[in-house]
């Protein structure tokens, strides 16, 4: 499947943050979504969920624009991990992962036997099981968005799309998270990820979409994408990116900060 848009200008009220953006995100593939604060990175996001009705343009998923999808049909297709991680309600873990069924469900109806099982199968692929019966709001930051990662995952989407899931986080739950994302890559799901690590692309070996002066500026593999030039024209600053040898022998990239 595949999730596009074409020739889009996007924005709020009048004006426009993003104009003539040509992106498409196909499902086995992820990407993650560079560009400083401010830059527009969450308005596509709001887009390709069909939050934002472009002011030009279309956005397609699988051929047909996203507005003639029945919402609960699109809904079960695209999965969506939000920034902000706060719950007003003590749920248990569960509960929490189980509102993830809630577009394959009837209305008014609850949860039943394969929903639980499905459930379960998405705290195990993230080894969180432990936590299951645990209250969501006594986690820790880590902890808890592992939760919202299983959450998306029992939609079970053919998309998923994250908006920066590290924020926040410490750098030990920040690769926990990463090597989590590394692990749910397959033929099925397709990954789109804003970050403002630049390593993060690298740890993912993803493709590399960079938001810039109102539009996708750059687009490829993150090791032909990343580069000393462009991230100093993206953030202003000096960095040095590196090859750095891994277990296997393979040369994985870095940015180093120039200080």
């Amino acid at each position: 499947m595949i999730l596009e848009i074409k020739q889009g200008t996007i924005g709020y009220g009048h004006k426009a943050v993003l104009s003539d953006v040509n992106f498409e995100l196909n499902t086995g593939e992820t990407v993650c979504l560079l560009g400083k604060n401010g830059a527009g990175k969450t308005t596509l996001f709001k887009a390709l969920l069909g939050v934002l009705k472009p002011f030009a343009g279309t956005i397609l998923l699988n051929g047909t624009p996203i507005d003639h999808w029945n919402r609960r049909k699109f809904a079960q297709l695209v999965g969506y991990i939000p920034q902000a991680r706060a719950l007003p309600f003590p749920f248990r873990v569960m509960d929490v992962v189980l509102f993830g069924r809630t577009a394959h469900l009837r209305a008014f109806a609850s949860p039943g036997k394969q929903d639980r099982m499905i459930a379960d199968e998405c705290l195990e692929m993230l080894n969180i099981v432990h936590l299951k019966d645990r209250i969501f709001t006594q986690l820790s930051g880590g902890e808890q968005q592992m939760v919202i990662v299983a959450r998306a995952l029992a939609q079970q989407p053919s998309f998923l799309i994250m908006d920066e899931p590290t924020s926040s986080l410490d750098f030990g739950n920040q690769i926990k998270i990463i090597q989590r994302i590394n692990s749910l890559k397959n033929n099925e799901l397709g990954i789109l990820m804003a970050t403002h690590s630049p390593d993060h692309a690298f740890m993912c070996d993803a493709n590399v979409a960079i938001v810039h002066e109102q539009s996708i500026w750059k687009y490829g593999y993150s090791n032909d994408i990343i580069t000393e030039e462009i991230l100093k024209t993206i953030y202003g600053v000096d960095v040095k990116v590196r090859a750095m040898s891994g277990n296997d022998d393979t040369a994985r990239m870095v940015c180093v900060p120039t200080v």
